[in-house]
């Protein structure tokens, strides 16, 4: 019976000794084609994160470091740094140009409507969210209509509604409307953060007693603080920089809001020539909304990211 003898190994050369189930040793591994195309893909966005980061923080310096120059020094040497630092810029235009009354009044203004618009468009969320009514799904997608109505359509008759409630040129009369503007995009994000919540725990608060609206502020609103704040950030940025409604709703200078205060400063110091003060006031209206950034970056994220994912 013949038998086959198995061919013998071939000797490997020197150096490159072989390994089973793969190449030499000595010669270097291919990477997977997926690895390269997502190495390049993150060097590509990372490259467009560092632009666009660049290209949004290079006017913020700017802006800052100008507020501490003279006249001289924006139009002589604008990308200098200010030799010396001119503090003086700032106090002129906290008093002389009124931005102490002016930031106190969209303090006001905006911290009013901010917790109206919160405490609101919880409640209102809350219900939408958790409880079956007839017309449920109606009064929801009403606030979602809401929100794509253009508010330059209602200027004019939310003008004559102010003015015949006697709300016109008044800090509760523009709290009031405020609230009204920002309670569509409210509830319909608070909406979608409520459904995410667990029934079980308000199910055990009804079993322990707890009445709708108990479990309500003390259980399922605080379970809700990344949304509260994550929407809080968002009707904080659209009411500290609302300009449209003010302008319209409110005439009187002693009670004009910030931006409206910037327009005015804008006007007066462009003839006076005091670009210093002006650069001033604008830094002074831009730090709140880069502080609560700061400060709530990361409540936003999770807020976001706990709304959307189920």
């Amino acid at each position: 019976m013949k038998t086959t003898e198995p061919p013998a190994p071939v000797p490997a050369e020197s150096g490159a000794p072989l390994t089973e189930g793969g190449p030499p040793s000595g010669t270097p591994a291919k990477e997977p084609k997926g690895k390269r195309e997502g190495g390049v893909l993150n060097v590509f966005s990372h490259g467009v994160l560092v632009i666009w980061a660049v290209m949004v923080v290079l006017p913020l310096l700017w802006a800052v470091m100008t507020s501490f120059k003279d006249d001289a020094s924006i139009f002589g040497s604008p990308w200098s740094l200010p030799d010396p630092p001119r503090f003086d810029n700032w106090s002129r235009a906290w008093t002389q140009a009124d931005m102490g009354d002016y930031f106190l009044n969209t303090v006001l203004v905006v911290g009013g409507s901010l917790i109206g618009t919160l405490v609101l468009g919880s409640m209102a969320a809350y219900v939408l969210a958790r409880f079956e009514f007839p017309g449920n799904r109606f009064v929801y997608y009403l606030f979602v209509g809401g929100m794509s109505f253009p508010i330059m359509l209602a200027l004019v008759p939310l003008f004559y509604v102010v003015d015949n409630m006697g709300l016109l040129n008044t800090v509760h009369g523009l709290i009031l409307v405020y609230i009204a503007y920002s309670l569509p995009f409210t509830v319909f994000f608070l909406t979608a953060f409520f459904r995410t919540l667990p029934s079980s725990v308000a199910e055990a608060a009804f079993v322990d007693g707890a009445s709708h609206s108990r479990t309500f502020f003390q259980i399922m609103l605080p379970m809700a603080r990344p949304g509260l704040i994550s929407v809080g950030i968002f009707n904080f940025l659209g009411q500290w920089n609302q300009y449209m409604l003010p302008t319209v709703l409110n005439t009187d200078e002693d009670k004009h809001v910030l931006t409206q205060g910037l327009v005015q400063l804008a006007v007066s110091q462009g003839y006076k020539g005091d670009w210093s003060g002006l650069f001033a006031g604008l830094v002074m209206a831009m730090l709140p909304v880069l502080a609560a950034y700061l400060v709530f970056q990361r409540q936003v994220v999770q807020g976001l990211t706990a709304g959307a994912l189920k």
